[in-house]
């Protein structure tokens, strides 16, 4: 290596690891050495969630295409069959490297190129966008995962935590602060929520994509950074709390998504309730009463204000705006629930609104080429829009077919 880059590397890592930033003031970092007793987070513990991440991800794989897969078959969830694209040079070329939603100028230009109707090269981007959307057969296989870890990790953590008291008196999260030996039991728990969420940005290429995927990715970030600062900082304690909060809600939100998925609509509903009782209460009220509040003014009656302690509290608080944004999406699906009755298929998270737009495309179509007929009943008498009667007892359909009556 480049003696130049080496020590500025030296110097970087001098910089970072400075103990101004993680310890509170008075302490430092041989405050924190290991005894043969006593056990305190090391930085370089955290390297163990990427190898433990990489496992994750194949036992992921394994229960989808073991255990998933062939339930979803058994429990009739049945993939759409959408119409496939046909192969063009032209507009595939254009799909992958410009623009998946091409604007009219870009599809009057392409329909002179590949020398079809402007309605053709709608068609085929619309089918081409489609193609790629997850099936639901992949939609179910990966909330079954998540609903299998969530469930784990927040028994997990309710076993961990039950007899710690902190879980019970907040204020003893900072009793004896940063000197607070790390226990096993923690160790493991936090490593596993961690693999999981390095396990997530590993898989967010291939996972399904929904309407707040960016909200997502900010979630996950300050997530794993929220983790690895509280390790570092040993702010391990809160750490657990703002873990079991998160996953109690998580619960509930993967089963409602599988028996969206099977077409349990009554079920689905119910435990959507129930998952934004628990959200919204979970997020809006205990997370700020038992976490903010507590990091922001409790921590002060131990030591003073310093880097982390903003550092963390900036994190804190960018995860609680992402639960008010995502609160505020869940109180209009409730508010329309008890206004319809019912749960709006275009109000979840994961709804396929080019599917409508393939349908209502087809409807004008029909009805541009006159083969939609529309009728009213008199007395018995179906009476065509030209004001000419049927010669016998027979109805058309919008398919072009005849029915005998």
């Amino acid at each position: 290596m480049n003696p130049d880059i080496a020590r500025m590397a030296r110097a970087l890592y001098r910089w970072l690891w400075q103990h101004e930033f993680w310890l509170p003031p008075g302490i430092t970092w041989e405050d924190m050495q290991e005894t043969e007793d006593t056990r305190y987070p090391q930085p370089r513990d955290l390297l163990l969630s990427i190898p433990f991440a990489i496992v994750l991800v194949a036992i992921r794989y394994a229960f989808e295409r073991a255990v998933a897969l062939p339930l979803s078959s058994k429990l009739g969830v049945r993939d759409k069959q959408r119409p496939k694209a046909q192969p063009n040079p032209v507009l595939e070329t254009f799909y992958t490297t410009c623009c998946k939603n091409p604007k009219e100028s870009e599809l009057i230009g392409l329909a002179k190129q590949s020398d079809l109707p402007v309605r053709k090269v709608e068609r085929w981007f619309r089918r081409r966008r489609n193609a790629d959307r997850p099936s639901l057969s992949k939609k179910f296989c990966e909330a079954c995962w998540r609903f299998l870890f969530y469930i784990t990790a927040f028994f997990t953590g309710l076993a961990v935590l039950y007899d710690k008291p902190w879980f019970w008196d907040h204020r003893e999260c900072w009793t004896g602060y940063p000197q607070q030996p790390l226990q096993p039991s923690l160790f493991w728990y936090y490593l596993l929520e961690l693999s999981f969420y390095w396990s997530l940005v590993f898989t967010l290429p291939f996972d399904v994509k929904r309407k707040d995927f960016k909200e997502q990715i900010v979630h996950h970030a300050a997530t794993i950074f929220l983790i690895s600062f509280s390790y570092c900082a040993n702010y391990i304690r809160i750490g657990t709390l703002v873990l079991v909060i998160h996953d109690a809600a998580d619960c509930f939100l993967e089963p409602t998504k599988i028996f969206n998925y099977m077409k349990w609509k009554k079920t689905c509903d119910s435990l959507f309730m129930i998952f934004s009782a628990v959200f919204l209460i979970s997020r809006l009220v205990v997370f700020p009463y038992t976490v903010l509040y507590n990091t922001y003014y409790y921590s002060m009656e131990i030591f003073q204000p310093f880097f982390g302690y903003y550092f963390v509290n900036t994190l804190l608080i960018i995860l609680q705006l992402l639960h008010v944004f995502w609160s505020c999406l869940i109180i209009r699906m409730v508010y329309k629930f008890v206004l319809q009755g019912t749960m709006e298929k275009d109000m979840r998270s994961d709804t396929e609104e080019s599917d409508k737009d393939e349908e209502r495309e087809k409807i004008k179509e029909k009805e541009k080429n006159g083969v939609a007929y529309f009728s009213n009943v008199t007395s018995n008498n179906y009476i065509q829009r030209n004001g000419s009667e049927p010669l016998d007892n027979r109805t058309h359909l919008s398919n072009g077919h005849v029915k005998e009556r």
